[in-house]
């Protein structure tokens, strides 16, 4: 008989959870959800290896452990750090938390232009998010950005490396998913950069799951670039039987025509099974697809926002202190007025 294996307890923003040894902060923070999970950029839990990357994860951890409760002399990156016994871990209420993720973003920022009006990622972007609630007006740097021409890496894929932040998910994916990777990050330094060796095609039967791996729209798929804004689709859970993958997907739907179809994802954005091109391209038509019913939204985006299904007990009212201000001072005059 084994012996039950001892959990860690972690304090997160005041609110405590038990692990088992070797889960990270990050992990341990999404187990028990809400704003205390920190962003990340670089981490894909399918993806070995991933993380450490960004930096967009930094926490303060203001107690080390039972055994050693001083607090560590620095922000640790919470997708690499892992969990001890006791730990106390401060996100949303630390200041030199949010003061380091505000650095960060403005980093991200330095060469990443802000074409969000007309890139396809726009709507379920990470970088967006995190542009929106750290990011500045105007930039403080005086040089120029570096740029790019936008480049094709396959007969359905399409690079704009002036959007790429070197998160290296779909590096990292080629390496898992593949025996012969093409591509991979050239050069060192500020002259890094994603691209394909002389200029090779990938060709893979799972290469196109490097475009629902990348955070920004540095990989988009050249079948559906500019077809429909994301959030004038309606996405849609859809089953066909394929001898490569599980064949489970999502189509994104304007009426009866497939915009586009991606794989399966949780709320963080990370994908619950690979799916083959095949599935990817070669089936954008309802005909080859049982579809299951309407797919909700769970992370937080302008998709799950405006989604036509919501969840029973959803919150209507957004969650801004601004707007909970209007709601309360509408109620008080409708009182008023009874």
């Amino acid at each position: 008989m084994s012996e039950e294996v001892k959990k860690f307890k972690i304090t997160i923003d005041g609110q405590e959870t038990e692990v088992a040894p070797g889960t990270t902060i990050l992990e341990a923070a999404r187990q028990i959800g809400g704003k205390s999970v920190p962003p990340a950029m670089c981490y894909y839990k399918p993806l070995e290896t991933s993380g450490g990357r960004c930096r967009t994860c930094l926490v303060e951890v203001s107690k080390g452990s039972e055994a050693d409760p001083r607090p560590m002399p620095k922000l640790v990156a919470s997708c690499r750090t892992g969990v001890m016994d006791g730990m106390e871990v401060k996100n949303l209420n630390s200041e030199k938390t949010q003061e380091a993720r505000h650095a960060v973003t403005e980093f991200l920022l330095i060469n990443h232009p802000l074409d969000c009006p007309v890139c396809d990622q726009a709507g379920e972007c990470h970088l967006q998010d995190l542009g929106y609630e750290h990011g500045l007006e105007r930039t403080r740097t005086e040089f120029e950005r570096r740029t790019f021409e936008p480049e094709d890496i396959g007969p359905y894929i399409k690079l704009h490396m002036n959007r790429c932040i070197l998160c290296a998910r779909c590096v990292l994916l080629a390496n898992q998913l593949t025996e012969e990777r093409e591509h991979g990050i050239l050069f060192r330094g500020e002259q890094a950069e994603i691209s394909t060796y002389l200029n090779k095609a990938l060709d893979n039967d799972f290469i196109g799951n490097v475009i629902d791996v990348c955070p920004v729209g540095a990989l988009t798929d050249r079948t559906s670039r500019f077809a429909s804004r994301v959030w004038f689709t309606k996405p849609m859970n859809a089953s066909c039987e394929c001898d490569k993958c599980s064949g489970k997907v999502v189509l994104w739907m304007k009426g009866d025509e497939v915009i586009r179809v991606t794989t399966r994802q949780d709320q963080y954005a990370e994908s619950e099974e690979w799916i083959c091109n095949s599935c990817r391209w070669d089936k954008k038509d309802t005909k080859f697809w049982n579809i299951e019913g309407p797919r909700h939204i769970d992370r937080h985006s302008v998709i799950s926002l405006n989604h036509y299904q919501k969840p029973v007990d959803e919150p209507v009212l957004l969650d801004n202190p601004f707007a909970k201000q209007l709601s309360n001072k509408d109620e008080h005059q409708a009182e008023e007025q009874k």
